[in-house]
């Protein structure tokens, strides 16, 4: 499959406030952003889409964001809403599997990639990429469907977590590189009045020994 046109089409198949995972205001990754990224620090929004998280980061001038997605047309809208402040932003359409980072972030914030790869390498690519984006010590939050969440999204194959499974794939896959510190659930609400269910884990990198 030909994922950047994949996600092209379902960006140009409707208006954006009636995509599924549309977020007015992305609360919950919002608070945890204030809690976590240092007042002028890095953060990295991997499959950032059409989200409106970046707007509220520079709003309230908390550092420097970069956002990275497989969809040209996701991160056009996000250009094209930012207006002259899309000049204060690094964009990057790309796949995160294939992706070189070329500085170290001090907050990875994944709200629905991660579940998507349900291939080992992918998995473990995916591990490696944030191993080299995240400065030690930073912070890491990734959120998936849990384990009562909808199989599939945008017509795609999900792998769904809880904290814990989520925990213990990540350590099978790179031992000892993120430290579980916190979890919590969500529950989403879509456009058309559906829920959907979401796990949201908050890693710490391991720091590098002295």
């Amino acid at each position: 499959m030909d994922l950047p046109q994949h996600w092209d089409d379902a960006y140009r198949a409707r208006d954006e406030d009636a995509l599924t995972w549309f977020e007015a205001v992305p609360e919950v990754s919002l608070r945890l952003v204030r809690q976590h990224l240092p007042r002028g620090g890095t953060m990295f929004d991997v499959g950032a889409g059409a989200s409106r998280l970046v707007d509220h980061v520079l709003d309230e001038r908390r550092g420097h964001v970069t956002v990275l997605d497989l969809s040209p047309e996701a991160l056009a809208l996000t250009r094209e809403r930012l207006g002259q402040h899309a000049n204060e932003v690094s964009f990057v359409v790309t796949d995160i599997r294939n992706w070189t980072p070329d500085r170290a972030y001090d907050l990875w914030h994944d709200r629905a990639v991660f579940h998507f790869l349900t291939d080992t390498a992918d998995q473990r690519r995916y591990l490696e990429t944030l191993d080299a984006s995240l400065r030690p010590g930073g912070t890491a939050i990734i959120s998936t469907f849990d384990l009562t969440g909808p199989e599939q999204c945008s017509n795609l194959p999900v792998q769904r977590y809880s904290p814990e499974t989520l925990d213990a794939r990540i350590e099978q896959l790179m031992p000892g590189l993120l430290t579980l510190v916190r979890s919590e659930q969500h529950t989403h609400h879509t456009p058309k009045g559906n829920t959907q269910t979401f796990q949201i884990s908050v890693y710490r990198k391991k720091e590098i020994p002295t």
